[in-house]
């Protein structure tokens, strides 16, 4: 796998402004691969920040607002063979599938969040992505939404309606859907996600039983202590949230490397600490990222 030339961003512009339907036959022509071969483990990089406003990394604000850049990263995490996938809103997927990138990788649409941060509507967390149809559509192996419960605004039990019905939608056309559940709450204007385990159990139990069946779900959590706990609250598989490195790597990597030995943990969604690790070396932080996840199969 190649990286993006100048030539290649050249013909995705003249793609988009002139043959927009090539856009559905790059994705209908591109080589799929099972959800799990090999070692049955994933190690899945996200790239739905954007579509959420939330462009910072570290200092930066504005980190991911170079759309050239981040599909640049990109490529260097997907040409890596321990990376099986992305996660990304519909306008991301398009430009890597046009771009030849998806070849044998897992694609997963994020339906992603109307609820921006800092807005006046937060918690209005309606779907302003994909949809099951346009997944299917698409070909795509995977959907993933969020869902932020907080008990203190009525507008959760619209997130927990609109999340069961696409639950049932998902299962009704076989598309497994990535749960990312959290327990939320309002202090002082800011909406703040719980990481304490009990509030992690409790969103897992929650979001276990959403839609009229749960053959298809799968759930993506926060790495928090006592995740022994956390993983007896659940039969369904999980993935790992790997977020941004606040903290000393090697520390991270080791409450990773704890996790993904528990049983039910399938691996990791790792986005900004992968894409735009603190020494900006993107192939050392796949390497590292991959080799935690896959050992030294990949």
């Amino acid at each position: 796998m190649e990286l993006p030339t100048p030539s290649d961003l050249a013909r995705l512009r003249d793609i988009r402004a002139s043959s927009p339907a090539d856009i559905a036959r790059s994705f209908s022509t591109r080589g799929r691969r099972p959800i799990l071969a090999g070692d049955k483990r994933l190690l899945i990089v996200a790239a739905d920040h954007p579509a959420r406003g939330a462009l910072g990394v570290g200092g930066n604000p504005m980190a991911m607002a170079n759309r050239y850049e981040l599909l640049q990263r990109l490529a260097l995490a997907l040409a890596h063979p321990g990376v099986d996938g992305v996660l990304a809103t519909p306008d991301v997927l398009e430009d890597l599938a046009v771009l030849g990138l998806l070849e044998g990788k897992i694609a997963v649409g994020s339906m992603n969040r109307g609820g921006l941060r800092g807005a006046m509507y937060e918690m209005d967390d309606r779907y302003t992505a994909y949809d099951i149809a346009g997944i299917v559509a698409s070909g795509l192996d995977f959907a993933k939404i969020l869902i932020r419960i907080n008990l203190s605004d009525r507008g959760s039990v619209d997130t927990l309606e609109r999340t069961a019905r696409v639950v049932t939608e998902a299962a009704a056309a076989g598309v497994p859907i990535m749960l990312e559940p959290f327990v939320s709450r309002w202090s002082i204007k800011r909406l703040l996600n719980d990481l304490s385990t009990d509030a992690v159990i409790t969103s897992i139990a929650i979001a276990s039983a959403l839609g009229s069946t749960s053959a298809f779900s799968w759930l993506k959590l926060p790495v928090v202590p006592e995740m022994e706990r956390v993983m007896e609250a659940s039969t369904l598989p999980t993935l790992l949230l790997g977020g941004e490195l606040m903290g000393a790597p090697d520390a991270v990597y080791d409450a990773w490397v704890s996790a993904l030995a528990l049983p039910g943990v399938r691996g990791l969604v790792a986005g900004r600490s992968v894409l735009y690790p603190p020494d900006n070396d993107v192939v050392a932080a796949v390497d590292a990222v991959a080799a935690l996840v896959h050992g030294d199969n990949d």
